[in-house]
């Protein structure tokens, strides 16, 4: 099989056992990207002549002995808001557009240490604010299934590279739904981790106690494994959990979910839910109840409180995240320009996209002092009531099981004119930000049009074990996993 082929645990079990270079590696996925970059549209930075030179490096620094650690020479994009030391991070901003940090993320420095493979980074929508990735400052990126189509957003590069083999993995981060929205209309899988399971130290912030990083995969095993790697307590983010991280690998030796309750919300299945979506997640509930599980259907009652909570929170928290954005320390700065109030006021103008805008003034209306505690206040308080509501489901079962969104992939321009419709494709990932809880995207069918479904599992704090398990469990017993798009 060709290397670009090979999911990243596979090609980590060849690499280690000396089947296969590092230069082999960065030589196949250069000639992959090469054939497909330019319908799919990625990346925003490709590392061509640095991952070489790492490659190069890796090569003779393990001349003679094989102890690999987990990453090392594994091929990896990165979501274009994660710092990377010495290359460009944009956040897909003209912001930031000649932005290169000084320093890494901390989910890079264990990359890094590990001995990873960095190809590029990967587009989303400007600082992670949108659905759909075409609020890029750099144009939009494709769904490999379907190129007239949105892979998703905001990490819909980082989704769009896995599903077209111009990585082995990626990183994402998750705000409202962004790894596993993305992973669902690109047919593949997108864990978003508990909040405070990975550190978010090197995030560029959008909304700071909602941001999480996480992997994007070719399947389950896969998102296990990069887990793993990435997880932990990290002194330099103060909301990082120090929680022992398991081996996450240990969770898919069972293949099947007896003893496993999960709960079925009627609050994810209401009017509005595309046919073919709601037959695939119907048809994956009764595979899940084959393979042992008990189904039981539960409530979530605030769940149609989720997206104006979200959307006063998340914009609150945005438009106090990017007021460092000056033109005075760092980014872009305008020119002539009168007095520091109209520095201020150009950069902001020039730097940021409409989208973006929105937000920031959305934010900043529900902080202002006649409003703060008839908006602010209260999303606060329903976000309170919509975690109890996930911790009574608990209370009764192991795992929730939705759709991941309403739709399958949309084509370009379809909601951009209308904010509201935009913002309504997150629906069903957006509760789980606001509870911190974790959860998982995987395949589970296709539309008829040929767009892939996914189906979002749901799981206790800190239990991302169990959401693994019943994943890979369910993929092992359905076949979705081994379709794969054809790039015309």
């Amino acid at each position: 099989m060709s290397i670009h082929k090979l999911t990243l645990y596979e090609l980590h079990k060849k690499f280690t056992a000396g089947e296969v270079t590092a230069t082999e590696i960065v030589r196949a996925y250069g000639l992959r990207i090469g054939q497909v970059e330019s319908k799919v549209k990625a990346y925003i930075t490709q590392a061509k002549d640095s991952v070489v030179a790492q490659a190069s490096a890796l090569a003779a620094s393990l001349k003679g002995w094989r102890k690999t650690a987990p990453m090392m020479g594994m091929p990896l994009a990165i979501k274009d808001n994660i710092c990377t030391e010495g290359v460009a991070t944009t956040c897909a901003s003209r912001m930031l557009g000649n932005f290169v940090p000084p320093y890494d993320a901390t989910v890079i420095r264990k990359l890094r240490e590990q001995g990873y493979l960095l190809l590029g980074k990967t587009n989303l929508d400007e600082f992670a604010m949108g659905s759909s990735t075409e609020n890029s400052a750099f144009g939009p990126s494709r769904n490999p299934w379907n190129l007239h189509c949105v892979p998703g957003g905001s990490s819909g590069g980082s989704a769009a590279a896995v599903a077209a083999d111009e990585c082995a993995a990626a990183l994402g981060s998750d705000t409202g739904g962004s790894i596993r929205q993305p992973a669902a209309f690109c047919g593949v899988v997108g864990l978003k981790p508990t909040y405070g399971r990975v550190s978010r130290y090197g995030l560029i912030a959008f909304a700071s106690s909602l941001d999480q990083i996480g992997p994007i995969t070719k399947d389950v095993t896969d998102a296990a494994f990069l887990l793993g790697a990435i997880a932990g307590h990290d002194p330099l983010d103060s909301t990082s959990a120090d929680v022992p991280v398991p081996d996450y690998m240990k969770a898919l030796k069972k293949k099947d979910l007896k003893k496993l309750k999960i709960g079925v919300p009627a609050e994810f299945f209401a009017e509005g839910l595309d046919p073919d979506v709601e037959q695939a997640v119907r048809a994956a509930i009764e595979e899940l109840k084959a393979l042992g599980g008990t189904i039981k259907e539960i409530q979530l009652p605030r769940t149609d409180a989720a997206v104006a909570t979200y959307y006063v929170i998340a914009t609150a928290e945005a438009s106090s995240n990017l007021a460092r954005y000056d033109g005075v320390k760092f980014g872009l700065r305008a020119k002539e320009t009168k007095d520091l109030l109209d520095l201020y006021m150009k950069t902001r103008q020039e730097g940021f996209g409409p989208e973006v805008k929105r937000r920031i003034m959305l934010g900043t209306y529900v902080l202002s002092a006649g409003y703060y505690d008839a908006y602010y206040g209260k999303a606060q308080a329903v976000r309170t009531l919509i975690r109890q509501d996930f911790d009574a489901a608990f209370h009764e079962v192991d795992l929730i099981v939705t759709p991941v969104t309403p739709t399958p992939a949309f084509t370009f321009g379809a909601k951009s004119e209308d904010p509201l419709q935009m913002y309504l494709s997150d629906i069903f990932t957006i509760s789980v930000n606001l509870a911190g809880v974790p959860a998982i995207s995987l395949p589970c069918g296709f539309s008829q049009a040929g767009l892939p479904i996914g189906l979002q599992l749901i799981g206790r704090p800190f239990e991302e074990e169990t959401l693994l398990r019943a994943a890979y469990a369910y993929e092992q017993s359905t076949q979705w996993r081994m379709k794969k798009p054809v790039i015309r």
